[in-house]
């Protein structure tokens, strides 16, 4: 499985999404993949699977069907995330 973060560091979001990056890692001892959506990779990976409203947390299994999805704020919990990270 793969949990990829979409976010842009700066904006509204970027210090809460920091925030529960560090806290996942902290409480599960794995990191989360994150990208950027204004670099050409996070641009077209967005393209992909339609997200149009960051931050947005996807979960994919291993041949890129999407397994789950979160958009926008309040962030999803550790636990909900981490069943697929």
């Amino acid at each position: 499985m793969r949990v990829v973060v979409l976010y842009r560091e700066a904006s509204d979001h970027g210090r809460q999404v920091s925030d529960y990056l560090r806290d996942f890692a902290r409480q599960t001892g794995r990191q989360l993949e994150t990208m950027d959506p204004d670099t050409r990779e996070g641009a077209d990976f967005a393209r992909v699977y339609d997200v149009v409203e960051y931050p947005t947390i996807i979960a994919l299994s291993d041949d890129g069907q999407l397994q789950n999805h979160w958009r926008g704020t309040p962030l999803p919990t550790i636990s909900e995330v981490s069943y697929y990270a």
